[in-house]
């Protein structure tokens, strides 16, 4: 080989040279702009991820913030269903809220008869009655209702020589009358319905005494008339209403359900008869 065609081998072995090196320099930069774009594909997800977990955490600190609000200042979520048009069912049915879980404790507490309940009941009524009354003569009188006021009271006028009456009584024998005549006030509580059994009668006087006050409160709110009557009418209609539910729920008479086999046993058990099944043993326990 001459020198010639040494320097022709020598130059075309660097061109091959150059073009590896060529090759390959593209090549990785081919592949970090691959890996470029990967790494990015992968940051822009997990950034979303982040982003969504930070949503996320909003909303769970918001809704923790709301409930310790509502523990801490005593507050109530707005859940309560739209107020009823009359003011005088409103006040209504938040006095039912806190005397209906008293009645029903001590109505239910009565199980050895029915009569008891049925006592209880009428005496929780009229007594609701009896109780209300005044006020709603109060207020026709002030509402300068004649009619209304008629159906409520019953004037007596006494006759004028009672004030001249001289009572030659000693004082211990006022005080021996007055000892007489001194009245079981659950005896007065049952005024109007007399004959009711008596434990009912009396559970009714101690359950009353819890609500009566709660239950003149409620009513003396109201000034309209016109609230006041539907406030009466439909609690006396939900205090019925109530201790019919009261009723269904202490009914325990559900029939047990039975099959062939246990009626013959019975029945075998009943005549002293053996007439069971062949093959079959009763178990003793």
């Amino acid at each position: 080989m001459n020198i010639k065609e040494e320097k022709e081998l020598r130059k075309n072995i660097r061109h091959i040279i150059n073009h590896i090196k060529e090759h390959k320099k593209n090549k990785n930069i081919n592949e970090e702009a691959q890996l470029r774009s990967i790494i990015r594909t992968v940051m822009d997800h997990e950034m979303k991820n982040l982003n969504e977990e930070e949503r996320f955490r909003t909303i769970v600190r918001a809704f923790i913030k709301r409930e310790v609000d509502i523990l801490v200042e005593g507050q109530t979520p707005d859940t309560d269903p739209t107020p009823n048009k009359s003011t005088g069912i409103n006040v209504l049915e938040d006095l039912l809220k806190k005397i209906v879980p008293v009645l029903e404790t001590d109505y239910k507490m009565l199980t050895t008869a029915d009569s008891q309940r049925q006592s209880f009941r009428a005496h929780i009524i009229n007594a609701v009655i009896d109780t209300l009354t005044p006020a709603k003569t109060n207020n026709a009188a002030e509402a300068g209702d004649e009619e209304a006021l008629e159906e409520v009271v019953d004037i007596d006028i006494g006759g004028e020589d009672e004030d001249k009456f001289i009572d030659i009584r000693t004082d211990a024998e006022v005080s021996a009358e007055e000892e007489e005549e001194e009245a079981d006030p659950r005896d007065e509580f049952g005024t109007g319905v007399e004959g009711e059994d008596k434990t009912g009668r009396n559970m009714a006087y101690e359950s009353f005494k819890k609500i009566e006050s709660t239950v003149i409160d409620s009513y003396e709110l109201l000034s309209d008339l016109e609230d006041q009557e539907l406030f009466y009418d439909y609690l006396i209609a939900n205090l019925k209403l109530y201790f019919d539910k009261f009723e269904g729920e202490l009914s325990t008479e559900v029939e047990e359900p039975t099959n062939a086999a246990y009626d013959t046993a019975a029945a075998e058990a009943e005549t002293g008869t053996e007439t069971g099944l062949e093959g079959e043993e009763t178990l003793e326990f």
